[in-house]
């Protein structure tokens, strides 16, 4: 993301979009009432002695609607802003929707919020970050997936062929290798490949990626997990992966401070979950860090707990509720706090 122009008196924020990622930074940012403007299309209608308008070619002109809704669909690179038209050089009070992808910019007009501008700036830093893929393998299947900010976007997964009397083991596993290897080769892997797993597959793969694809091998580095697919992928997560590059995500970020409160309530320590706890923590000043997930942010009553964290020196982090991480907090009510010291909450 790239912040083109800003005015602090106006509240306005123009964003050029840069990643599939940064998609989901404006859906958190955008919320019902905001105002945002664009370069849209709209079909000019001329009506002439006949029964029906005639229907005249989109035209490109500048619109500035009064948000009403805001979709983000997961890992198709696009966004959707509906809302009325409030500025444009036609059809006023009508609805509309902006469809955003990478490439396009917007202006959001709007009295911001703390917490809207750190994700902001954070979103600024993040564009830098490196892409990272895994390749999560066992005897059975290849998984190979990549991380956003935002959550894990599954790309592919490769099934091993069945061994028997007229294909020995060694030649099915080398037809499997071969197709993975194949997968690699065509897509854009990043920055760096973490292959993981369960036993020796792992070790077989990275080597065969060291034979075949050199250039590759150069940036790929293994890890062991005691599952493959997806559980293998989230384990490594949370395990604290020792690439620099994992390190530096915002994904494994909010995974492991959600992994640090879940740790802190299963030893009866500094925690508070629920909305009762957290306020109660909250006025006590004793909270370090709020965790809430995007879902629960959007709800009138909590930007005054925000607020009231803040002030006490406290940090707010939004958690994606896309990920396994996020989805756990949803379960302990969308809202967790690591604590400065422990409260009794018997």
């Amino acid at each position: 993301m790239k912040i083109l122009n800003r005015n602090e008196k106006t509240g306005e924020i123009k964003l050029l979009i840069q990643t599939p990622d940064d998609l989901w930074h404006i859906y958190n940012l955008v919320e019902q009432g905001d105002s945002v403007h664009a370069t849209s299309y709209r079909r000019e209608e001329k009506v002439r002695d006949k029964l029906r308008p005639e229907r005249m070619e989109k035209k490109k002109m500048r619109i500035g609607l009064r948000v009403e809704k805001v979709e983000f669909h997961d890992f198709s690179d696009r966004l959707r802003v509906h809302g009325v038209i409030e500025q444009a050089p036609q059809d006023l009070g009508e609805h509309h929707t902006f469809n955003f992808t990478i490439k396009d910019n917007l202006t959001i007009v709007k009295e911001w919020k703390s917490h809207q501008l750190t994700r902001i700036n954070e979103a600024v830093e993040a564009t830098h970050e490196p892409l990272i893929t895994f390749l999560a393998i066992d005897d059975e299947s290849a998984l190979m997936a990549q991380l956003h900010q935002y959550g894990i976007e599954e790309l592919a997964e490769i099934r091993s062929p069945r061994a028997g009397k007229m294909y020995p083991q060694k030649t099915v596993r080398d037809e499997f290798f071969n197709e993975v290897v194949g997968k690699i080769e065509s897509m854009d892997i990043g920055e760096a490949l973490i292959v993981l797993g369960p036993g020796f597959d792992k070790d077989a793969m990275y080597e065969t990626i060291k034979n075949k694809l050199p250039e590759i091998a150069s940036k790929t580095s293994m890890f062991p997990t005691s599952h493959s697919g997806m559980l293998g992928v989230q384990e490594a997560l949370k395990g604290g992966m020792a690439s620099e590059v994992l390190e530096k995500s915002r994904l494994a970020m909010e995974t492991k401070l959600v992994e640090e409160l879940l740790s802190e309530i299963s030893m009866e320590g500094k925690y508070a979950y629920g909305l009762d706890q957290v306020r109660d923590a909250t006025q006590r000043g004793a909270v370090l860090t709020l965790l809430v997930t995007n879902e629960m942010l959007r709800k009138k009553d909590i930007e005054s707990l925000l607020k009231d964290v803040e002030n006490a020196r406290g940090k707010v982090v939004v958690i994606s509720s896309k990920h396994e991480g996020g989805r756990k907090l949803k379960s302990l009510g969308g809202l967790g706090a690591i604590l400065r010291y422990k409260v009794d909450w018997t």
